[in-house]
């Protein structure tokens, strides 16, 4: 059973939702994202979803483009991607993690060396920003091939063939677009039919199914599980922190451990 499988059984245990807080990897670089992430999973993250800073990233707002922009300019590689997340997995062997990123960065590495990275560090699970469904039998074959789930975006305007090829081909969980459009913490409107989505995608079984796209408050949270997800994923809020304290390292990481917190409470049911 992978460690998604695990958290979700355990949070459904304990009638809890999973709260998945996002950002980029190296940002602002590498010691310092590496204090990120462990402020998050040690103020209660229940998984990890970390981007690869990509400089041309397709479903990212101008608040997590900044923080690419600072990764990459901190000098940040696919290779120090994979540095880091080696330090993130042994400091936390349980912790579910999952990967954001853009196909090029894997097509360069070629499919089945970054996916056999993936394994041995202990990734969990890749979601492929920009590789349709039409497309992805590649990328499919090289995560099965070494124990990678992959991981599918469902969006608002899903039609019944998209709905059902993402909930049988996704494994782990199921990414849910709140709204169309790119990330963002401001936006925080969703789409009117996504109770008629979560339904759906349960008639196909799909794996558990996290919201995500303009998650900033623990009220959307609470809004998110009562639609009949699993959880929600946060990651302009969180990255917005960053960008605003750069100057204060310590700040950041009080706002965000309290960020976390106040999430994580919201998917408590009480």
């Amino acid at each position: 059973m992978s460690r998604f499988d695990q958290l979700f059984q355990q949070l459904q245990a304990k009638k809890e939702g999973a709260f998945v807080p996002f950002v980029t990897l190296c940002d602002p670089d590498l010691d310092r994202s590496f204090e990120i992430i462990c402020t998050l999973v040690d103020n209660g993250a229940d998984a990890l979803e970390l981007g690869f800073p990509f400089s041309d990233p397709l479903l990212d707002g101008p608040v997590i483009q900044a923080a690419n922009n600072r990764a990459l300019n901190a000098g940040c590689s696919t290779k120090e991607c994979f540095i880091l997340l080696d330090k993130v997995r042994s400091k936390y062997p349980e912790i579910p993690i999952s990967l954001l990123l853009c196909a090029n960065l894997i097509y360069a590495q070629g499919l089945d060396n970054f996916y056999q990275q993936c394994q041995q560090i202990g990734v969990d699970a890749v979601l492929v920003a920009d590789v349709p469904l039409l497309a992805c039998e590649p990328y499919v074959a090289a995560a099965k091939k070494f124990g990678v789930q992959p991981v599918f975006i469902c969006p608002p305007n899903a039609d019944a063939d998209t709905i059902q090829s993402v909930a049988q081909t996704s494994e782990g969980y199921t990414y849910l677009v709140s709204r169309a459009g790119v990330t963002s913490a401001e936006n925080q409107s969703h789409a009117a039919n996504l109770d008629c989505l979560i339904a759906q995608l349960k008639t196909h079984n799909a794996p558990p199914i996290l919201q995500g796209f303009g998650i900033a408050q623990p009220q959307q949270v609470i809004d998110a599980l009562n639609s009949g997800t699993a959880g929600a994923i946060s990651g302009s809020a969180i990255v917005k922190i960053i960008e605003t304290h750069l100057d204060n390292h310590a700040e950041t990481r009080r706002l965000l451990g309290e960020f976390v917190r106040k999430m994580k409470a919201a998917t408590i049911a009480g």
